[in-house]
């Protein structure tokens, strides 16, 4: 979970927002559970920056289709 952390805390300073806000999205489209802990393996080889810029598209995306 410390992983999953990094990933909201990462993505919340990008967007120049609160660690609360990036997790309540992230949330609402199930993106930890269905993007961040499967791809785990994958995503923690990258860059903080390269992840946030990641799941930002994915959140984006995600919340598109709701």
């Amino acid at each position: 979970m410390a992983f999953v952390a990094t990933c909201i805390e990462a993505t919340a300073r990008t967007l120049n927002t609160s660690y609360k806000t990036v997790f309540e999205r992230m949330k609402h489209v199930k993106l930890i559970e269905n993007f961040i802990l499967p791809n785990y393996e994958t995503l923690h080889s990258e860059s903080r920056e390269n992840i946030a810029l990641n799941l930002i598209e994915c959140l984006n995306a995600w919340e598109e289709k709701k």
